[in-house]
């Protein structure tokens, strides 16, 4: 199993297979546009600037489980990304990163990286997983964790 089996709808609406990011090393991350940490957006971008050419991509994921930090619709959302944070890489749709209704993408980064204690569950926005070129869930990064702080790992797998 890898994450290639998996499809999300972009953030424009359209069904994509997350196969079409093979041979990436991928960083998936939930996010918010009302959150303490939204101005990771800028980091996040920072990084998929450096590292896209040598193979590295950003997948965004806005939820809004957490104290409704993002209580937009996708085009706002969209807009607030590229507006204030010039942000290019892929988004997607809002989804549930907890609960039933759990997006089958993060029910398997949580399965694959348990978090805190070994507990599965995402604790708050911005929490960021790195995955390896061939599809292999290889790390689990709180929300304090800075997208800078992850240098090292993601030139490791590139």
């Amino acid at each position: 199993m890898s994450i290639y089996q998996f499809r999300a709808k972009t953030i424009d609406g359209n069904e994509v297979s997350l196969k079409e990011f093979e041979g990436k090393v991928l960083l998936i991350v939930n996010t918010a546009s009302k959150c303490g940490f939204t101005p990771q957006y800028k980091d996040l971008q920072g990084l998929y600037e450096t590292y896209k050419d040598k193979g590295l991509t950003v997948l965004g994921f806005p939820c809004n489980q957490f104290m409704s930090q993002e209580p937009g619709e996708e085009a706002e959302i969209k807009s607030f990304c590229e507006t204030n944070y010039g942000v290019t890489f892929p988004m997607f749709a809002k989804v549930d990163v907890n609960g039933v209704y759990t997006h089958p993408l993060f029910d398997y980064l949580k399965k694959q990286t348990p978090g805190l204690l070994g507990m599965s569950m995402v604790k708050w926005n911005f929490t960021k997983f790195l995955v390896d070129s061939k599809g292999n869930v290889v790390k689990r990064y709180s929300p304090n964790t800075k997208p800078s702080e992850l240098t090292k790992d993601i030139e490791a797998l590139l």
